[in-house]
């Protein structure tokens, strides 16, 4: 799949107010198996995180846990993963799974979550990677993200080749639709010009 290798998966360690979010995972962590990504993702085993990850070994795929050491304990960190990854910080967890992965795909999710996309986006907005990241609004779930990040653009605080950055996708399978037809879009000379105008 054009040369990717590896996925990073930011996504809700509670399982949602209903079953269709632990199918979603689910339904993601064997597609990724079935294609031969690694998936990186936060090391727990609950909620989404979990779903993720249970899926993908049970289809035989590599899953690599990223896990700040404080929460290093037997009521959230997954045992049973291909390897697991302690760091000291959530924002040093970021930074190794941003490094590591190929692409990004976001699955529901609140804070936490947003935080990892949002750090993720910013860094390719930079220019700092050109990796693909893709936003699942599964059953309309970011609608309204979507509709805010659309009034960033409408107000002038968002340019058009950085909203394309973010890919959306409405189901697994277009997810990596998204990703086979991925073209990095970004202005490189963005930042230039704007600091001459200073």
């Amino acid at each position: 799949m054009k040369n990717l290798r590896s996925v990073a998966v930011f996504c809700g360690s509670s399982d949602g107010a209903s079953e269709k979010y632990m199918r979603l995972a689910s339904a993601l962590g064997e597609k990724c198996a079935e294609n031969s990504l690694s998936v990186y993702y936060g090391g727990a085993k609950l909620g989404l995180m979990g779903a993720v990850a249970e899926a993908a070994l049970q289809k035989n795929g590599k899953v690599i846990g990223i896990m700040p050491d404080f929460f290093a304990d037997d009521v959230v960190s997954a045992k049973n993963l291909s390897e697991m990854v302690y760091v000291k910080s959530m924002s040093e967890r970021k930074q190794l799974m941003e490094r590591l992965a190929d692409a990004f795909i976001t699955l529901p999710g609140s804070f936490g979550t947003m935080d990892e996309l949002f750090e993720i986006i910013v860094d390719a907005q930079l220019g700092i990677h050109h990796k693909p990241i893709v936003l699942l609004n599964h059953d309309g779930y970011y609608d309204a993200l979507l509709s805010q990040i659309q009034h960033f653009l409408d107000e002038g605080f968002l340019r058009p080749f950085h909203r394309s950055l973010i890919l959306t996708a409405t189901t697994v399978d277009e997810v990596f639709t998204c990703l086979e037809n991925f073209e990095y879009q970004n202005d490189s000379d963005w930042i230039g010009t704007y600091t001459k105008r200073k």
